[in-house]
């Protein structure tokens, strides 16, 4: 009875289709390195995992990724700490803290005027995010 079965497998499970099934054609793959990731294309060397997991412990934090975000919405890409303090809801040691890691890890600029302290987006800063990503030849 098995035989029978594997024999007329679509039979039996399409038995109150009336005619056929349609079919299509599957586009090919053209190009294997512009889909998927580079970090998988092959093993990352420890100097660059090393880099890497430095700059995504900088990112990892909730507070920090809101501060580049107003700081990269912020008029000309750049703001006073006494701006940040208030929208986050943290006092303002918890957000110079948070900006010194960020321009520690290349994020931000930081330039003093007066008795404050103005951060400013990085040239290229997230754009090196990306360049981590991928894997040297």
């Amino acid at each position: 009875m098995e035989a029978s079965l594997s024999l007329n497998i679509d039979g039996c499970q399409c038995m109150r289709q009336n005619g056929c099934m349609p079919t299509i054609e599957l586009l090919p793959l053209r190009d294997l390195q512009s889909c998927c990731s580079p970090v998988t294309g092959e093993v990352m060397s420890a100097q660059h995992a090393e880099s890497l997991a430095k700059t995504l412990k900088a990112l990892a934090d909730p507070a920090r990724l809101r501060l580049l975000s107003m700081v990269a919405a912020h008029q000309d890409r750049e703001a006073c700490v006494c701006d940040l303090t208030e929208p986050l809801g943290l006092s303002q040691p918890t957000v110079s803290h948070h900006l010194k890691v960020l321009v520690d890890a290349g994020f931000l600029t930081r330039s003093k005027r007066g008795t404050w302290a103005y951060y400013a987006l990085a040239d290229g800063s997230l754009d090196a995010v990306a360049q981590l990503l991928a894997v040297p030849a």
